[in-house]
């Protein structure tokens, strides 16, 4: 009886013992089934895009360039047409011409009939103001030897002064129709030139945008019109993607910013590059903003958390990589 007993209590000890190990071996193995999986922060990564677009409004003539295509910077891409900047440039060319013909006829200055016939007034002066003076002087010879009085003397004299304001009067109405016209209406007649010209020059000036170029190098990435639609002023034509300055954009909760601090550089990981492990360096944190914060399930006990953009460039070139291929950190 004592050994029935004693078995019981054995198998009992046994049992109880067996149930406790049994117990401890699903704790540990639910304790490593349940250890959280490391976070896993997705990024994107990001080149920069250069806009072009023109300053004039027309009409898109034709394309260089077609969408993936590399381009150098300088190099032609669209043609623009506009009938407005044509009729624009042939009024100021028409302009021009006006004032150049005003600016030659000023330069000419006076008629040659005109200049002729101020010469000839001015030498028939001359010849009047000879006969008198010698008059003048045959009269003084007179007058000192007591042939003639002093009146007649005087009236000589007089007869001389006055050809000598006479032929000086003749003498500069010929220099001024030599002259021409005034200096300011030269001055003016060349300031109105050189505005026509300017116009002519300004409408060039915007007739060349009509041939846009690429203002970098890189590929493009988008062309938004079609041949033969019309584009206003500044409106985008096509985007160069600078394949050159890359960069990959993660969205981090600011719990875990702490990882990402500027200037550090984390491990990241490219799928569709065979999961390549690359290395970034953090050159940009700044919050989102309101519209992109966790905000807290519970009354006590959290908080609303905000959203940080990490903005990180490979350390070295990675061959391959291109806009919008996801790249991953785990946390």
């Amino acid at each position: 009886m004592d050994n029935l007993e004693r078995k019981k209590e054995r198998g009992l000890i046994t049992g109880l013992v067996a149930l406790i190990v049994i117990i401890v071996i699903l704790a540990l193995i639910g304790l490593f089934m349940l250890k959280p999986e490391p976070a896993i922060i997705q990024g994107q990564a990001e080149a920069t895009q250069v806009r072009v677009s023109g300053k004039l409004p027309g009409r898109v003539v034709e394309f260089m360039v077609e969408e993936g295509q590399s381009v150098r910077k300088g190099d032609t891409v669209v043609h623009i047409y506009s009938s407005l900047l044509e009729a624009k440039m042939f009024q100021a060319a028409a302009m021009e011409n006006a004032a150049q013909a005003q600016n030659e006829k000023v330069d000419r200055g006076t008629r040659i009939e005109i200049l002729n016939a101020a010469r000839d007034m001015w030498n028939q002066a001359e010849a009047g103001l000879t006969i008198a003076k010698k008059t003048y002087e045959r009269m003084q010879v007179l007058y000192e030897k007591g042939v003639i009085s002093a009146q007649k003397r005087d009236e000589a004299e007089a007869a001389y002064k006055s050809m000598q304001a006479t032929e000086r009067a003749a003498r500069s109405q010929y220099e001024m129709a030599k002259k021409g016209a005034q200096q300011e209406d030269k001055a003016a007649a060349a300031a109105m030139l050189n505005v026509a010209k300017g116009g002519v020059d300004e409408v060039g000036a915007m007739l060349e945008d009509s041939y846009l170029v690429a203002p970098d190098d890189g590929e493009i990435s988008d062309i938004f019109p079609n041949v033969g639609e019309l584009v206003s002023p500044g409106a985008p034509i096509m985007n160069v993607l600078r394949l050159d300055d890359m960069w990959v954009s993660f969205n981090v909760r600011e719990d875990l910013l702490e990882d990402f601090t500027m200037g550090k550089e984390i491990n990241a990981t490219i799928p569709a590059l065979g999961n390549k492990e690359v290395k970034l360096k953090i050159f940009y944190v700044k919050d989102m903003g309101s519209y992109a914060v966790w905000r807290a399930t519970k009354v006590t006990g959290q908080y609303d958390a905000k959203t940080f953009q990490i903005k990180a460039r490979p350390v070295e070139k990675i061959e391959n990589l291109r806009p919008g291929m996801s790249v991953l950190v785990k946390e």
